[in-house]
C-alpha cells in the first residue's frame, strides 16, 4: 500500500498521498482512511478529478450517505449538495460551525470537493474541538460537562433563503425539524475524547441557564474556537478534497472572494451526540 499521510499542524489535519479516490479502495486503504480521519480530524487529498458519481462512490466506502435536512437549490441529487457562491460574506459558511447540528443525528463526516475556484481566496479553516475543550480551564470544563444546548435550523435556513440559495419553506422545515438538544461537550464515540459541541450557526442557548447566564457563557464558548492553536487552513486547488470528522471538527469558509466558487459536498450518517 503506497498511501501515506503528512500532518498539517500539531492540532488538526493531514494530507494524504498515494491513493486514487476514483478507484475502489482496498479494505486496508479504507481502514487507514477511517482511522486517520478520527486521529487527525480532517484529511486533504489533491489531484482527485472525481465525477459527482465517483465522489458519491468514495463517500459510500466511508459510510452510509446522509441526506441533509435542507440544501441549496443547485443540485437534482439530494445526496450531493452543490455550494455555489459569489458573495459569501454573511451567508453562513463564514461562521465557525459543524454541519447540520440541528438534526437529531448530525453527520459523522463531510466530504467536500472543489469544482470551481476564484482566482484568489476561498480557503477553508478547520478547528479541532477536542483540543478546544482540553484548552478550557478545569472549572469551565466542570461547569459545561453534563449541560445540554439547543440547536435550531432557523438561522442557517433563513440565511440560505435570504441569499437566494434556497427555495425552501421556512415554516414547513421548522415544523419538520424542531429544535434539538445536544451535549455542550460531546464524547467522541471512537476515541472517548470530549469535544466542545456548540457553534454560532445553530446553537441558540444552553438549557437550564438564565438569559443573563447564557449571554455570558455561550458567547465565550463560541468565541473559543477562534484560537489559531486549534486550527489549520487549507488552500484549495481544483479537484482537491477535504474529508473531516464532523463530530469533533468545525470549519470556516473564508469569505475573501467576489468571483464564483463551486463546491460539492456529501455528508455521512452520524449518531446522536452523547
Amino acid at each position: 500500500m503506497s498511501l501515506s499521510l503528512k500532518r498539517v499542524t500539531a492540532a488538526v489535519g493531514a494530507e494524504v498521498v498515494g491513493v486514487d479516490l476514483r478507484k475502489t479502495l482496498t479494505e486496508a486503504e479504507r481502514d487507514v482512511l477511517l482511522a486517520a480521519v478520527v486521529e487527525h480530524g480532517v484529511l486533504f487529498f489533491r489531484d482527485q478529478p472525481l465525477t459527482s458519481d465517483e465522489q458519491l462512490g468514495f463517500a459510500r466506502q466511508m459510510g452510509p450517505i446522509q441526506v441533509p435536512a435542507f440544501a441549496p437549490k443547485y443540485s437534482d441529487n439530494p445526496e450531493l449538495v452543490v455550494l455555489d457562491q459569489v458573495s459569501p460574506k454573511g451567508e453562513g459558511a463564514d461562521n465557525w460551525h459543524s454541519d447540520n447540528t440541528f438534526m437529531p443525528e448530525p453527520p459523522m463526516g463531510s466530504i467536500l470537493k472543489a469544482v470551481e475556484l476564484p482566482d484568489v481566496g476561498g480557503d477553508t479553516c478547520f478547528a479541532n474541538m477536542c483540543a478546544a475543550y482540553d484548552a478550557l480551564s478545569a472549572p469551565i470544563r466542570v461547569l459545561i460537562d453534563g449541560l445540554q444546548a439547543v440547536h435550531d435550523i432557523t438561522k442557517p435556513l433563513q440565511k440560505a433563503i435570504a441569499a437566494g440559495h434556497s427555495n425552501a419553506n421556512l415554516a414547513e422545515l421548522q415544523e419538520k425539524w424542531p429544535p434539538v438538544s445536544h451535549p455542550v461537550a460531546r464524547t467522541h464515540p471512537v476515541t472517548g475524547r470530549k469535544a466542545l459541541f456548540v457553534n454560532g450557526n445553530s446553537t441558540t442557548r444552553i438549557s437550564g441557564l438564565s438569559e443573563r447566564e447564557n449571554e455570558a457563557l455561550l458567547p465565550l464558548l463560541l468565541d473559543h474556537v477562534r484560537d489559531p492553536a486549534f486550527q489549520c487552513r487549507f488552500q484549495w486547488d481544483t479537484n482537491s478534497i477535504a474529508f473531516w470528522d464532523n463530530r469533533v471538527v468545525q470549519h470556516y469558509a473564508v469569505p475573501d472572494y467576489d468571483t464564483r466558487r463551486v463546491m460539492h459536498r456529501v455528508t455521512l450518517d452520524g449518531d446522536r451526540p452523547q
